[in-house]
């Protein structure tokens, strides 16, 4: 499956664009839209570049999902698991509860699952905490916009 213009737009709406490296929440150099791949202070970028190192990065999250999750999703689904993995990397989707709940088809879980990884350098943060909010909404198919 590949993300859909709603998935990268919730990714969009929770990373924003920064066109100047930054350290973000969990200390760590960021560009564009969350990019952190050989990121160092004083690098920048286009607008147009960052959303070109959005979409080909979405390849690469993508694949995660693709690869871990053994059940079909819908595209709601997809969208949000490929922000979450997007946002927390693939070596905590691989370990984690949410994982198990969903190749278990254990669906009433999973949006309790997503909520819970809503901490940055071990502090609750009021932006993950809306960010899972829209990701478990767009889990289950409902409106995130308003989040």
């Amino acid at each position: 499956m590949k993300i859909s213009l709603e998935g990268l737009g919730l990714i969009k709406k929770f990373e924003g664009c920064e066109l100047e490296a930054y350290k973000c929440a969990a200390g760590v150099w960021t560009i564009g839209y969350g990019s952190t791949k050989e990121v160092k202070e004083g690098d920048t970028l286009t607008q147009g570049e960052a959303d070109y190192l959005l979409k080909h990065e979405m390849d690469e999250y993508e694949g995660y999902v693709n690869d871990m999750v053994k059940v079909d999703l819908n595209q709601n689904q997809f969208d949000a698991l490929v922000s979450w993995v997007f946002n927390l990397g693939p070596s905590n989707l691989s370990s984690s509860t949410l994982l198990t709940r969903i190749n278990n088809k254990d669906w009433k879980d999973v949006p309790n699952q997503i909520k819970r990884w809503n901490k940055a350098g071990g502090k609750v943060l009021e932006g993950l905490i809306r960010r899972r909010e829209a990701e478990a909404l767009l889990f289950e198919g409902k409106e995130w916009h308003e989040v």
